[in-house]
């Protein structure tokens, strides 16, 4: 079995890391999007280095990612995994002009400031209060975002601001599907993910506790738990049907 882990935005492969360990490593790839400015062209480069079929696991923007690879080629998942992500595209109201605005003035900031300062300023929104006083933590996700080229972080936003709504997506999605979410993420809630649940002909949602946005760094032994049982028991589901 091959698994595809999708980054969300401004992550790479560090996002994944503690989640990565239990899966064999020749199974196991994390996807550079380059810097595709669009979620379709990010979907593109996903199915372009990847396997005929795979068990496709995204987070946060990377699910937006694994929804839109979904629609260009279902037949191509065979389990869907979204973390902390959301489905909608960007609203034509003021809460849409608010979330523009807000991703512009962090891009805005990394231009005047660096991305340093810019991940300073977003890291404070993302993860669970609690966690800010976690040194190590901390200090990882920064890394991870200033390792980000500006040139990566606009055509992301752009990516972001334009947005396919995956509604229908997830309606007609055919392969089991896992939801999880941190506790107090407030970019993309819980409630948001509940909707999701809703809309999934087969699904599941899992609430992990005491994280924020950055589940997989925040909490990755529940991430990893969750994720093993939910494969093992679709595994099981599948051996049993094949035998009647």
């Amino acid at each position: 079995m091959s698994y595809l882990f999708l980054p969300g935005l401004l992550c790479d492969a560090a996002v994944w890391q503690s989640v990565l360990s239990p899966f064999p490593r020749d199974e196991v790839s994390v996807v550079d999007y380059g810097d595709a400015d669009s979620i379709e062209a990010m979907a593109e480069a996903v199915l372009q280095s990847s396997p005929e079929r795979f068990v496709l696991v995204g987070h946060s923007m990377g699910g937006l990612v694994a929804l839109e690879v979904c629609r260009q080629a279902p037949e191509r998942v065979s389990h869907l995994v979204l973390l902390d992500t959301g489905y909608k595209a960007l609203p034509k109201d003021h809460k849409g002009e608010q979330e523009k605005a807000s991703l512009l003035a962090l891009l805005a900031l990394a231009k005047e400031q660096g991305m340093a300062a810019m991940g300073r300023q977003l890291l404070a929104e993302m993860v669970h209060p609690d966690r800010l006083k976690d040194d190590p933590l901390v200090s990882s996700i920064l890394a991870m975002m200033e390792r980000q080229t500006l040139a990566t972080f606009t055509a992301q936003v752009n990516a972001l601001v334009q947005r396919p709504d995956a509604t229908c997506v997830l309606r007609e999605v055919a392969c089991p599907v896992l939801l999880m979410c941190g506790r107090q993420d407030s970019w993309t809630p819980v409630s948001l993910h509940e909707a999701m649940l809703l809309l999934v002909p087969d699904g599941e949602l899992h609430v992990i506790e005491e994280s924020g946005h950055v589940t997989p760094m925040e909490q990755p032994q529940a991430v990893v738990s969750q994720l093993q049982a939910w494969l093992a028991l679709n595994q099981a589901d599948k051996e049993r049907e094949s035998l009647i």
